[in-house]
């Protein structure tokens, strides 16, 4: 290498770790419903990105504050009034509900801290939210409710009695996917029972994906949906309202977990009563416990929603927009099927792009 080519390399990182310094310390405040399975996954990929802009010398810290009770919409707005009060450099939300967030999200605006939202790609009516991160929720479902299909004896990739489809390297299993190989089924030819355990009754998230799930389920006529209870987003809910079902529903062929806390919980119920292999489980999030399920085929599939995703590209962003720079209005994590055969694709090493850290500091327009 040239001498002085090395030389004005190592003048342009001095240069850069000068700028980064003179940026001061940038926190961002990160605001989950609870701090379990895929919030957890969230933290630990926005921790990820934090120490991934410190080698550029950005000083960047997450500070992290959540509910015990997930459903519990007034503790987060508590929690979102203290970043408020803290003066953060920036706000990620994964909101527990919708509606009830809206007051604290015009505080956030108000004191001109950026709000970035998570879990969801559907703007949030009568708020200034500057990014949204996600994915929607209803079409989430509608992968989950061909996977259903698949497992029930219609085509697709999942171990069963159904036509195996064949699958190009790479290929990400989406909507688009499903809804090709399933465009000339005969809606009559599968056939099956299946129960289902859904979230927080009213829920925004709830509703989004139930809607999905439905809409896909309601072209096929022999697919009889035997029982759907609420086990609340929780494992342990799963682990008891699965007991019930399987006791009452003896003849049952698959249970479909609206998320993947309660799709555990259900795995253990079905593995309780000796039913594994017989009573098959799909459920819908993606984190590297239940992708180690679907390994040891406890879980049949799931339908991913990218929670490093949430936590790589959430703490760029929530950069990027306190050092005033745009970003993007959403962030779409397309909802893909994960299975047996993919699951590396997902975990221990989810594909992230990488950041540009030395880029967000040149273009920052605080000085």
């Amino acid at each position: 290498m040239n001498p002085d080519s090395k030389a004005g390399q190592t003048q342009v990182s001095t240069a850069t770790d000068d700028a980064a310094k003179k940026l001061g310390k940038i926190v961002i405040g990160w605001v989950p419903p609870d701090i379990t399975g895929v919030y957890k996954i969230a933290t630990t990929y926005m921790e990820k990105s934090a120490e991934d802009a410190k080698k550029s010398g950005l000083d960047v810290e997450i500070l992290t504050k959540a509910s015990n009770n997930h459903g519990d919409a007034n503790a987060q707005i508590h929690n979102i009034e203290d970043m408020i009060q803290r003066k953060v450099s920036a706000i990620i939300i994964s909101p527990a509900d919708v509606e009830p967030l809206k007051p604290v999200l015009k505080q956030a605006k108000d004191a001109h801290i950026p709000v970035i939202i998570v879990n969801l790609l559907t703007p949030i009516e009568g708020t200034q939210v500057d990014t949204y991160i996600g994915f929607d929720n209803a079409q989430a479902a509608e992968v989950s409710a061909y996977a259903m299909l698949n497992a029930l004896g219609g085509p697709g990739v999942l171990d069963g009695k159904g036509k195996k489809v064949d699958v190009k390297p790479n290929q990400e299993l989406d909507l688009k996917w499903w809804q090709n190989v399933y465009k000339d089924v005969d809606p009559n030819s599968i056939k099956g029972k299946i129960a289902i355990l859904s979230g927080v009754p009213g829920s925004f998230y709830d509703n989004e994906r139930q809607k999905g799930f439905d809409k896909v389920l309601k072209l096929f006529p022999n697919v009889q949906v035997v029982t759907k209870l609420p086990a609340d987003w929780n494992r342990q809910k799963g682990v008891s309202v699965t007991e019930n079902i399987l006791q009452k529903h003896k003849d049952i062929d698959g249970i479909w977990a609206a998320s993947n806390e309660m799709g555990l919980g259900a795995i253990n119920a079905v593995q309780n009563a000796g039913l594994t292999g017989k009573v098959f489980v799909t459920t819908n999030d993606g984190t590297s416990e239940s992708v180690d399920r679907i390994r040891e085929d406890k879980i049949l599939s799931e339908t991913w929603h990218g929670f490093p995703e949430w936590g790589w590209y959430g703490v760029k962003f929530g950069v990027m927009l306190h050092l005033g720079e745009e970003t993007p209005k959403t962030y779409d994590i397309r909802p893909r099927t994960e299975y047996k055969a993919n699951a590396n694709d997902f975990y221990p090493n989810p594909v992230l792009e990488p950041i540009n850290w030395k880029q967000i500091i040149t273009n920052a327009k605080l000085k």
